[in-house]
């Protein structure tokens, strides 16, 4: 007994494994609920920075960060991410120049066998018996093609934009891609339908969206619009 109490007292807290260690997709998602208590909170929580509430005619320029690789991202990476991405911005274009979204959320558990590394921990850790560990932190499992951050700005500061993202990249492992989006900020039509839809009035603002009010159904005060061919 006096033997494991001076080992325990010796033990040394490990540091964060490496990103290599949890990188790759290998069993099914594994989520937090009532049979997998005791998870840590993840890193991040905040996933839109900067002027989330300016209206969607304000800015219109929209970049993608992509990811080339099928892999996991720790939530401690993608809070880094954003702190790298919005620093960068706030100091460029200011701190309502700007609006960038997080499109991963963390919900995978990462479980963790921690073993003694000290002086005498063979006689007491058991090696690979019982080796299910317990909850250590929080990934997003990411497919390819997959958005990890958005960011909608002005047409000026659209380089700003770029290098930021680029400035991102380096907290990921894998390769992601930058690109650049023909879509009108955050909405799913393109800029020449965005902009027609708007002269007509079949495109509405709805905050950082938009509404589409379409030709069918009953003809309201809301609902009169005049689609052109």
């Amino acid at each position: 007994l006096l033997l494991v109490s001076l080992l325990v007292k010796q033990k040394k807290t490990m540091g964060r494994r490496p990103a290599r260690c949890v990188r790759f997709q290998k069993n099914k998602p594994y989520i937090k609920s009532r049979y997998c208590r005791g998870v840590p909170d993840p890193k991040i929580r905040i996933y839109d920075c900067g002027a989330k509430k300016v209206v969607v005619d304000a800015f219109p320029f929209v970049a993608h960060l992509v990811s080339d690789e099928k892999e996991q991202l720790t939530a401690c990476a993608l809070e880094a991410a954003r702190v790298a991405c919005n620093k960068y911005l706030t100091k460029s274009t200011g701190k309502e120049g700007y609006h960038i979204r997080c499109r991963a959320h963390p919900f995978h558990v990462i479980r963790q066998n921690k073993m003694l590394s000290c002086a005498g921990a063979d006689r007491l850790s058991s090696g690979m018996r019982g080796s299910y560990g317990k909850p250590s932190e929080m990934a997003a499992r990411i497919a390819i093609g997959q958005v990890i951050f958005s960011v909608r700005a002005k047409d000026s500061n659209a380089h700003h934009v770029l290098e930021a993202l680029r400035r991102a990249k380096f907290k990921f492992p894998g390769r992601q891609k930058i690109m650049k989006s023909n879509k009108w900020g955050f909405t799913k039509f393109d800029r020449e339908v965005y902009a027609r839809g708007r002269k007509e009035g079949w495109i509405v603002p709805d905050g950082v969206h938009v509404k589409y009010i379409p030709q069918h159904g009953l003809l309201t005060t809301k609902n009169c619009a005049k689609h052109s061919e």
